[in-house]
């Protein structure tokens, strides 16, 4: 007879319990193809973002490649600027912007840009297609994955595989063409030209886009991206999210109006409990359990289910884009503080950007001063002052200058003072500034050193040092 107060125990030992796998193996979601208002939206997006990456590098302009990052040169062409490492602060500025961009829109709309622009949403999306194509929807995918291997599973597969490896191939191509004239690189893909680096990153891409859109898919948006981690820091109760609403849809069911709960009916929910939410949703998550971090807004269940409402006779909108007051019956504001705070820093720099960008000058101008001393006499008496100009021309064209001096009377520089620089080239020129003791009384003062380019007279530069004369 066993003891009543005595713990039982049990035998957990891998012998009995088997071996204990601490992996869990990941299962293969099979996305259901929809249609609706979001999709044809996100459809628009989409193709809108491959068609900009894939076409922008075969874009002329001015006889040259529009968008090229000449790394072995450090220039930077857009559309006929050029941008040299000197003008990083411009990078800087635009990545500020982007990212003040991408709180606005969250605060105001949840993941809107994961689902929508994404890069790896459009490239998975992309690959989807391919393998909808070539195997069917959903239903056919699970029914060919389990089937055995016959001669239209592997041409089904091995064609879906082909098209991938194409698509990837030339994601990585365009990727190099940013940084190598792209028609160059695709002729000498021919001739089998390729340095060892082009033919690295190109490989490189072909292979991390093939894994990411191919097989990761989803893996990429939970545990690599780290904005689906912190994206909940700029969520408020206001935020636009894709939510169930569960008050209209429970309790769950199919058939009677009326659903059984022990001894009672209650009024079914407008939920028919098809699942389609849950077939259509790339991350794989069923949003009628609430919010999840997984969920990357792309609206697709909220399609599933207003066609479904539709078949059935009830109004669209079980799930939608709403807040969470809303949901609670509460007063939903979309204007609000912290958004507007966003929008206003976002124009300002916006704003701010593109005026400085309009006024910039392709031209750099630095003047160093002799650091060894102070100033000289020179053996005809003069008092000497060196200066060192060091001139960049950041245009795309050649240039005559001229360098003029602004400064007190009887202040003279020694030097010439027209040159010419070609594009993209540097001149360091030294330069002595003297005045004569015997002629002219002199306190140490500021001077103004000015470049003007003799072919564009709007093509100027000062720049402000400084002139030291012995005291007296």
């Amino acid at each position: 007879m066993s003891d009543p107060d005595r713990i039982k125990t049990v035998d957990a030992s891998p012998q009995a319990q088997g071996a204990i796998s601490l992996y869990a193996k990941r299962q293969r979601i099979q996305v259901k193809s929809v249609s609706g208002r979001f999709q044809h939206i996100r459809d628009a997006t989409i193709l809108g973002t491959m068609g900009l990456y894939l076409g922008l590098p075969w874009v002329r302009w001015d006889g040259q490649q529009a968008v090229l990052f000449d790394l072995p040169n450090r220039e930077f062409h857009i559309f006929g600027l050029t941008f040299w490492p000197q003008d990083f602060l411009f990078l800087s500025w635009a990545l500020i912007i982007a990212a003040f961009a991408l709180f606005f829109f969250t605060v105001l709309a949840g993941r809107v840009y994961c689902g929508y622009v994404c890069p790896q949403t459009t490239w998975t999306r992309f690959f989807q297609w391919i393998e909808q194509w070539c195997e069917g929807d959903r239903h056919s995918r699970i029914k060919m994955d389990s089937a055995p291997w016959t001669a239209s599973k592997i041409l089904r597969r091995g064609s879906k595989h082909l098209l991938w490896l194409a698509l990837a191939f030339l994601t990585g191509l365009t990727f190099v063409g940013y940084f190598s004239p792209i028609t160059d690189l695709t002729t000498r893909i021919f001739t089998l030209g390729w340095g060892g680096w082009e033919l690295f990153w190109v490989g490189f891409f072909t292979v991390a886009t093939y894994m990411n859109a191919g097989f990761m898919r989803e893996q990429v948006c939970l545990y690599m991206c780290p904005y689906a981690r912190f994206q909940s820091v700029m969520f408020d109760r206001d935020t636009l999210i894709v939510s169930y609403d569960e008050d209209r849809g429970e309790p769950r069911g199919r058939g009677a109006k009326k659903k059984q709960h022990s001894d009672t009916q209650v009024e079914k929910g407008d939920c028919i409990d098809c699942g389609l939410c849950v077939q259509v949703c790339p991350t794989g998550i069923d949003i009628r359990e609430g919010l999840q971090y997984e969920c990357i807004t792309c609206a697709a269940c909220i399609d599933a289910c207003d066609d479904v409402m539709d078949h059935i006779g009830k109004p669209r909108g079980l799930i939608r884009y709403t807040t969470e007051n809303a949901l609670e019956g509460k007063e939903s504001r979309i204007v609000r503080p912290r958004l507007i705070g966003y929008g206003i820093a976002l124009l300002l720099m916006a704003t701010l950007f593109m005026v400085t960008l309009y006024n910039r000058v392709p031209l750099q101008v630095d003047v160093i001063r002799d650091r060894n001393q102070l100033y000289r006499t020179a053996s005809s008496g003069r008092v000497e002052n060196i200066y060192r100009l060091e001139i960049l021309n950041k245009g795309q064209e050649p240039q005559r200058y001229e360098l003029t001096l602004d400064g007190p009377d009887g202040l003279r520089m020694e030097n010439r003072t027209e040159f010419t620089i070609e594009p993209g080239q540097h001149l360091s020129l030294p330069v002595t500034v003297s005045y004569d003791p015997y002629e002219v009384e002199m306190a140490s003062s500021t001077i103004w050193f000015t470049v003007t380019s003799l072919d564009d007279p709007d093509l100027e530069k000062r720049h402000e040092s400084r002139f030291i004369a012995p005291r007296r």
